[in-house]
């Protein structure tokens, strides 16, 4: 009795083990908005480097359905867009030291306000606060050739730093951080 009740017990154990394992193993489908990065330099010449996500239009509008115009908008989707420096840069004549930080941006049909936070933990731009800005720039929007399904930014080496760029849509932006 006591063998058969023993055997009962590791066979149930077993077959929870082998359920949770399998259970386990169903990953998830792909995010909607996948996460992607930016740098510029690699390895020990890394200067920067943005994590975002990057929402689709799916038939949307920038400045109407997404991103829209005038409002506070996390650059991306999902967490706020994340900016790593390894080196202090300038955004519009103010310094920023290395470290982590947001940015958030106001979208205009002309123009976007560019938003430098210190507030890194934020999903979306729920938690934006003007106080925690530590460097702003309003730059010109453009308008590029093709347009692009999904939102994409990218660093572009400059003689004097860098420009991180933009884009969405037909939508361009380029912001230009200096050493």
């Amino acid at each position: 009795m006591k063998t058969t009740r023993l055997f009962t017990t590791i066979a149930f154990a077993f077959m929870m083990l082998v359920s949770f394992n399998v259970e386990a193993q169903n990953f998830r489908g792909l995010d909607k908005s996948p996460m992607d990065a930016t740098s510029l330099g690699r390895g020990e010449k890394q200067l920067a480097i943005v994590y975002y996500s990057r929402p689709q239009l799916n038939g949307r509008t920038v400045g109407k359905e997404i991103a829209p115009y005038g409002k506070v908008w996390r650059t991306g989707a999902n967490e706020a867009t994340q900016l790593v420096l390894n080196v202090d840069m300038k955004l519009n004549g103010t310094t920023i030291k290395a470290g982590t930080y947001s940015i958030f941006t106001i979208p205009g049909e002309k123009e976007w306000k560019i938003m430098i936070s210190s507030d890194t933990n934020n999903w979306g731009a729920s938690g934006y606060s003007d106080d925690n800005v530590v460097a702003s720039i309003t730059v010109p929007a453009t308008e590029g050739k093709e347009s692009l399904e999904a939102f994409s930014m990218a660093f572009e080496a400059m003689d004097d730093g860098a420009h991180l760029h933009m884009g969405w849509d037909k939508v361009r932006v380029a912001v230009p951080f200096t050493k």
